[in-house]
């Protein structure tokens, strides 16, 4: 079959959805006709992101949960899964950065984006499986997109606890492929550098906004995955601006 002239309906989850990357892609999923449980953590933010996503005539399932806590992305998912009862899609696009030098860095920092940046895609995973291998049996087209970095691709001084969860990002999406692929479960890391978000907007930040990658530069590089037939796995997605150092420095 086609995948870009599908019939049958689709449904995705995308966490981090209120804003930024994840809206940019939620907004480009309903575009492209799938039907959407989008996941953040402040009530008020999500139900407004998700009013306007409805305004495109797609179906829209808004959730408040803070996916630092196991219990909330069980609940999360349960509430997918009472809505929808399917999962083609699955973007694990929530994340923080906390800046700072090693000398002194809070463990509370350390633990918070250990749990919300790798524990969380990777409890996303264990807790959406049965639908996914449900959508990777009847089309071979099953899809995880996790949002990594290039810091997840060269360790970046300043934001080195960032560089070391988003690394794992990038690893774990390597083991996923290994294990899932032959079941019709494919997985992308997408490592982008600076985009211009609210993540993006700390003091230390070397890259100007008018210099950095659109949220919906990201959210067309997804839009490609979904052009893919099911017989090719894209396995990683890095982005750049423009300029020698781009890689490096984002």
């Amino acid at each position: 079959m086609d995948p870009t002239n599908r019939t049958e309906s689709r449904v995705a989850l995308v966490t981090g959805a209120s804003s930024g990357i994840g809206l940019a892609i939620a907004t480009m999923l309903a575009e492209e006709g799938y039907d959407l449980t989008v996941v953040s953590r402040t009530a008020a933010k999500i139900e407004l992101a998700a009013a306007g996503l409805a305004e495109r005539g797609t179906a829209v399932h808004a959730v408040a949960a803070d996916l630092a806590e196991e219990t909330e992305i069980a609940r999360a998912v349960a509430s997918h899964r009472e809505r929808f009862g399917r999962l083609d899609l699955l973007v694990n696009n929530a994340g923080v950065g906390i800046h700072g030098a090693i000398d002194g860095y809070p463990t509370k920092y350390v633990d918070l984006q250990l749990a919300l940046d790798l524990r969380a895609p990777i409890l996303f995973y264990r807790e959406t499986i049965d639908l996914l291998r449900a959508a990777g049996a009847e089309h071979r087209n099953a899809l995880v997109v996790n949002v990594s970095s290039t810091a997840g691709k060269h360790g970046v001084p300043g934001i080195s606890v960032y560089s070391a969860v988003k690394h794992g990002v990038v690893g774990f999406t390597e083991a996923m492929n290994r294990e899932l692929s032959e079941a019709g479960i494919k997985s992308c890391a997408l490592c982008p550098g600076f985009v211009d978000t609210e993540l993006s907007d700390y003091s230390q930040n070397p890259v100007p906004a008018a210099a950095m990658i659109r949220p919906r530069d990201v959210a067309e590089s997804v839009r490609a995955l979904l052009r893919l037939s099911p017989h090719c796995v894209l396995p990683e997605i890095v982005l750049t601006r423009p300029g020698p150092d781009a890689v490096v420095m984002g």
